[in-house]
């Protein structure tokens, strides 16, 4: 349930009326502040809440019932957008387009830090990058784990490029110290006890949309993350698993708007894992870009031909520079527009 508040009311009276509903119903109230009014969510059995009582309270403007099963993540408890802000400046979910770009895999010292120069030139405002990687296949390349977190470091020191990383499991936390956005891949998606350690730490987690997960399944684990203290949260569209074969997954495109109604957190597209193909990278990017998304993550490896992992749908830098321009150029449009109306 959510009680919106009428405007200019003194905080001595918010109070009041919170500690009445904590005391009389059994339930935790969340209060958030907004820029015109005030909303207090309650989360918890509201069952017995007597609704005329409310309403007829003097501070209150409307009060709703919730029918979605997250609270936390739901728009209707947080009605402005989240916006999450980084040390460098870098803000995301405010409205600008913010690209995470970087190899699939860590490989080397070399290669990390010619590619990190390249994506920060071309106006990345992230490193990406597995130093720990889930593969499908058990003999397939499966990252330099501690050592690739340790050049993922030395590229941010070069560059200045907060570092994006996926982590695989609860133990590994303690190493993820240092990392800007930790994240959590599709395959990790529903690992709640991951989710909830998680939610436990004060860094931003990037949340990949499982390979077969529904929207509302996908929130809900971005609630697991909430619920723990941790609202840092960025989710990430990276394709689903459809019957279609023609690419690697079937990118979703209309999950982006759905989430801006749904939820005030920040949702990027991934449209590399989603085609697996690099063709289709810059064309999808684009799209993504028009769907109203926060960001992109895009990966770019200095020779596709020969990565370790994914090299098929990896941009070259030269690429990764057109695509660059394309997607800022377009951005830049597509604001232009919606200031007209």
């Amino acid at each position: 349930m959510i009680i919106v508040l009428k405007p200019n009311v003194p905080k001595e009276q918010i109070t009041l009326f919170k500690t009445t509903l904590e005391e009389n119903y059994n339930l935790t109230v969340n209060t958030w502040i907004g820029v015109e009014s005030t909303v207090l969510g309650l989360i918890g059995d509201t069952t017995s809440i007597d609704e005329d009582w409310i309403s007829a309270q003097d501070v209150v403007e409307s009060v709703k019932r919730v029918q979605e099963p997250y609270k936390k993540a739901n728009r209707k408890f947080h009605p402005d957008n989240t916006v999450i802000e980084f040390p460098s400046g870098v803000k995301i979910g405010d409205g600008s387009l913010c690209i995470m770009a970087g190899p699939c895999s860590v490989e080397n010292e070399e290669q990390i830090n010619y590619v990190a120069q390249r994506v920060k030139k071309a106006g990345a405002a992230f490193l990406r990058g597995g130093a720990f990687k889930p593969r499908t296949s058990p003999y397939s390349f499966q990252g330099l784990r501690a050592e690739g977190l340790d050049l993922l470091k030395g590229a941010r020191k070069a560059t200045g490029l907060p570092i994006v990383t996926e982590i695989m499991r609860v133990s590994h936390i303690d190493m993820f110290e240092s990392v800007d956005i930790i994240q959590v891949g599709a395959r990790n998606m529903q690992n709640f006890e991951l989710l909830k350690e998680l939610g436990k730490i004060d860094k931003p987690i990037l949340l990949k949309r499982g390979l077969a997960n529904t929207i509302e399944e996908w929130i809900m684990s971005a609630e697991y993350i909430m619920a723990g203290g941790n609202n840092k949260v960025i989710l990430c569209e990276r394709g689903i698993r459809t019957y279609e074969t023609a690419t690697r997954n079937t990118l979703d495109l209309s999950a982006v708007p759905v989430i801006k109604k749904l939820s005030h957190l920040p949702v990027i597209v991934d449209p590399s894992h989603a085609t697996g193909k690099a063709s289709l990278v810059e064309p999808m990017a684009l799209a993504a870009v028009a769907a109203g998304a926060d960001g992109l993550m895009i990966e770019v490896h200095n020779d596709p031909k020969h990565a370790l992992s994914d090299g098929a749908q990896s941009l070259t830098p030269d690429k990764f520079d057109e695509v660059a321009r394309k997607v800022f150029a377009l951005k830049k449009a597509y604001d232009g527009i919606m200031s007209d109306e």
